[in-house]
């Protein structure tokens, strides 16, 4: 594509959103460019071996069963920083991840790729907590006017309430038994517990025998033998291409390049819509503009073939910034264009803590009297949550064992567990690391742990955010520096919900808890580009016309506690309508 309309810098959880509302609903034409590799697409047979086409127009292009040979399921083989599948880096394996100047205790987890960090997620798409967006002085729409947008959002996700296994029967029990009713809202205003609202189609739709899925399928759950929706394999976090054999589109979880990507590459084949092209391995290093009237205008791109090194030039007559909040920062900074202070400033991410129950077999079977275990490798990885708007929020998760066995007991802050002294009135057993033959004892009795995640309500600060390395530069100009450190208000709010989490293990018969005390994981960030701050209502850079931002980092805060990635993509539909209504 020559003369796009619009340029998408991004092929992430939000750009393809916007790409395709863009060509769909208002027949623009628009090129997305994204840095990191393209899986399951036949133009890149061996994405981190070699360099293979330069773009994709055609849906037909996608392989589904290309994608399985891909996206296995070894652990490591996906989630390994330096050398996995899923990392943050060029495509070319044989070249070391890109750097990221982080100057504390923290881990930065994202995925450079078409379909971005959704493609590692577990595929929880609740809502923000509306309190999060109308009570916020500088957050500048309502929730009411994204409802809308959700709404489409979770038609085209499949988000549904995830079914539930043996495990989430176990936290079920707890919040029962601790006082907490049912919510039945996706628009949460009261405390208490509810099924997840998940981006995986339900199991069992179809099978090969055309009957719903039951205990008694024995099936081969492949989608060429008539399989449809989800296996209940807990492998969401690898890039889950189930069912196997599957078309990309008919995969289950509904990351942005099953969701989205697909659905912005079928508008080029209907000639009453727009076109949409998608190049991968190809880095944005300047956002062009001219002086305009008034202010200075947006023209067009200049970018980096991470393979061949090749520059060149793009011009479209509205940029989209859809880089994530790292990126999109860095990129501004890096083009020059006006800071007025809140550029990459005002970083949230839920300041997150894990509350591990192991239980014994008897207290299972009386909850779970058929299977008699939890088997946390079943089922969706997170199928029940807890939520406090004002507060934050938990899930129940379930995973393959060895991210268990890290994320339990071998992330913390605290030190190791046999030298840290546990206050006797907190509901908690131990915390911090452990090891040896007391991690081997622990691990022993997997079938019977499960783990409840600490998702933290977070405000914009300042003081946090990403900024320029003035020592450190790669091929792309000067490296981001990130820096994230809790409010003693959000240090509170992680007691208060570790607290409840603990509660809820105890009431549903745990023998033993444990807080791993986690340091800072910079995962699901958002607003370092924030309405409100750098962008107006239309989520146009004030300073800067034509100039968007459709990504998490355009939130204005941490949601609430929610998993961001359905805001982020309700608002970039928002801001696809907006950029049509105002420029074309």
């Amino acid at each position: 594509m020559e003369d796009p309309d619009v340029v998408i810098v991004g092929a992430g959880a939000d750009g393809p959103a916007a790409a395709a509302r863009l060509a769909r609903e208002h027949g623009l034409d628009v090129l997305v460019l994204e840095a990191g590799p393209w899986h399951g697409n036949s133009k890149w047979p061996k994405p981190h071996a070699d360099a293979g086409g330069t773009v994709s127009t055609d849906p037909d292009d996608l392989d589904g069963k290309l994608m399985d040979e891909q996206f296995t399921h070894r652990e490591a083989d996906a989630n390994d920083p330096t050398w996995g599948y899923l990392r943050v880096g060029p495509a070319d394996h044989s070249r070391a991840p890109w750097f990221r100047n982080l100057h504390q205790n923290a881990f930065i987890w994202q995925v450079s790729a078409v379909g971005g960090t959704s493609v590692h997620y577990f595929g929880n798409h609740p809502r923000a907590y509306p309190y999060a967006v109308d009570e916020q002085p500088h957050w500048p729409i309502s929730y009411e006017e994204l409802v809308p947008y959700y709404q489409l959002n979770e038609e085209v996700t499949s988000s549904q309430q995830a079914p539930i296994t043996a495990k989430e029967e176990v936290f079920i029990e707890g919040a029962k038994n601790a006082g907490y009713d049912r919510i039945d809202t996706k628009n949460v205003t009261e405390t208490g517990w509810r099924p997840q609202i998940n981006s995986v189609e339900v199991p069992g739709r179809e099978t090969s025998n055309g009957q719903p899925l039951d205990s008694e399928y024995d099936g081969s759950f492949s989608y060429d033998d008539g399989f449809r929706g989800d296996t209940l394999v807990g492998d969401h976090f690898q890039g889950s291409s189930t069912p196997v054999d599957a078309p990309v589109r008919d995969k289950a979880r509904k990351s942005s390049n099953v969701g989205w990507v697909p659905r912005a590459l079928d508008a080029t084949a209907d000639p009453e819509m727009g076109n949409v092209a998608l190049r991968p391995n190809t880095f944005v290093t300047n956002v062009n503009t001219v002086e305009g009237a008034g202010a200075l205008e947006a023209t067009g791109v200049d970018y980096r073939d991470t393979w061949s090194g090749k520059t060149g030039t793009i011009e479209a007559d509205a940029v989209v910034l859809a880089a994530g909040c790292i990126e999109s920062p860095r990129l501004w900074l890096n083009s020059g264009l006006p800071d007025d202070g809140w550029v990459g400033k005002g970083l949230t991410t839920h300041w997150f803590d894990w509350v591990v129950g192991v239980y014994s077999d008897e207290t299972i079977a009386e909850i779970n009297p058929e299977a008699r275990h939890m088997d946390p490798y079943v089922g969706q990885n997170s199928a029940v949550r807890f939520d406090k708007p004002g507060v934050g929020g938990m899930e129940d998760i379930g995973m393959s064992p060895g991210l268990v066995s890290y994320a339990d007991y071998l992330f913390t802050r605290a030190g190791y567990s046999f030298d840290v002294e546990v206050d006797p009135d907190e509901p908690w057993d131990t915390r911090g690391y452990v090891v040896g033959e007391e991690l081997k004892r622990r691990m022993s009795n997997y079938r019977q742990t499960k783990a409840l995640l600490i998702l933290t309500d977070d405000l914009p600060r300042q003081d946090n955010g990403v900024s320029l390395d003035g020592t450190f530069s790669d091929e792309h100009g000067a490296v981001p520096k990130v820096r994230w450190e809790p409010h003693p208000d959000d240090d509170a709010k992680r007691d208060e919900l570790a607290r409840i989490a603990a509660r809820i293990h105890r009431a549903a018969g745990a023998e033993h808890v444990h807080r791993c005390d986690w340091p800072p994981l910079l995962l699901h960030m958002q607003s370092s580009m924030g309405m409100g701050r750098v962008l107006d209502s239309n989520a146009e850079a004030y300073n800067v016309d034509r100039l968007f931002v459709a990504d998490h980092s355009a939130l204005a805060n941490g949601v609430g506690g929610p998993n961001p990635t359905n805001s982020g993509q309700a608002l970039a539909l928002r801001t696809a309508d907006r950029i049509a209504s105002l420029y074309f």
